[in-house]
């Protein structure tokens, strides 16, 4: 049976990118756990599919939606949701986007989107809510990184770059606002098996990669990521911060 942390029940949670992917799965967790979730998504169809879901069945679950590289609207997404609930206390940054892209076709344009949806709005989205969790003395912000820089993965220069960022702006604000009871820390997630990566980037020939580098020898999925991350919400992890937690299966 999974985990149910009391302290998460009625708290404002606020997650990027929760329409889909890893980020519908840490919508479904902390709804689970009877908080208030507000999630911002550039993809609509599937997000207010989720959010009637989730309504139906008694969960308290608001939708904004938002592209997260126009940080005027990001900033006017939140300030929207903290004016229906109340200040964010927990902060999940989970929005990106994996694109291969070859180091010869990259171009300024794409390099800035791709530093813009993978890096960008995880600072700014925590720079918006660290006021409301410092007047609070109390907050938890999670950054999602990715593994792909650590194995060395080609072929995704700007991602990859993007997510190594994660763990240096992680560390800097936890140590920024720790003084306020505020705890930051970032996630790793392997190769998570989620809709998109079925669609787009496993094959036969990935998989057996897969398989062979990790030691658990089984496809990884969303609601494996979204439990650590509302385990590191929760007050079971009160000491934890400015940490980065690998979750790949055994790979790295």
């Amino acid at each position: 049976m999974a985990a149910s942390y009391p302290d998460l029940q009625d708290k404002v949670v606020l997650i990027t990118g929760g329409g889909s992917g890893i980020g519908e799965a840490v919508v479904r967790e902390f709804a689970r756990q009877k908080a208030r979730v507000a999630f911002v998504d550039i993809a609509e169809a599937p997000s207010r599919t989720l959010v009637t879901e989730l309504q139906a069945s008694g969960s308290a679950v608001h939708f904004v939606p938002c592209d997260l590289c126009d940080i005027q609207a990001l900033r006017a997404a939140l300030a929207a949701i903290e004016n229906q609930l109340g200040p964010i206390q927990v902060l999940i940054n989970n929005a990106a986007n994996d694109e291969r892209q070859a180091t010869e076709t990259v171009t300024e344009q794409s390099w800035d989107h791709c530093i813009g949806v993978n890096l960008k709005h995880q600072f700014f989205c925590a720079q918006a809510v660290l006021p409301g969790m410092k007047a609070a003395g109390a907050g938890a912000i999670v950054n999602l990184g990715s593994f792909s820089w650590i194995i060395g993965q080609g072929g995704m220069a700007g991602y990859t770059a993007s997510k190594s960022a994660v763990l240096g702006l992680t560390r800097s604000l936890a140590r920024d606002y720790g003084p306020y009871g505020i705890r930051v820390n970032a996630i790793a997630p392997g190769w998570i098996i989620t809709q998109r990566q079925l669609d787009k980037w496993v094959t036969p020939e990935t998989e057996a990669q897969i398989m062979l580098h990790q030691c658990l020898k089984r496809r990884l999925q969303p609601a494996e990521i979204a439990k650590f991350i509302v385990f590191l919400a929760s007050d079971e992890a009160s000491a934890c911060t400015g940490q980065h937690y690998i979750v790949d299966g055994g790979w790295v």
